[in-house]
């Protein structure tokens, strides 16, 4: 009967945890980085300028 072979046992083992765990660390970061891109559409309801853009031409200014 063949040896059992730990070693190779062992090393499958270890790669195994080490891509769960690069897997896991990819979901967590792009889970972080998907809030970020929904907070700033959520911002901008598109309703009127923003503070970086000119007002409509031929509008009334409020500030007058």
């Amino acid at each position: 009967m063949a040896k059992p072979n730990y070693a190779f046992e062992k090393r499958q083992r270890e790669l195994e945890k080490k891509r769960k765990k690069e897997e896991k660390a990819q979901r967590k970061a792009a889970g972080q980085a998907q809030p970020a891109e929904d907070s700033a559409a959520a911002t901008d309801d598109g309703a009127g300028p923003r503070e970086d853009q000119a007002p409509p031409a031929g509008g009334a200014d409020p500030a007058r």
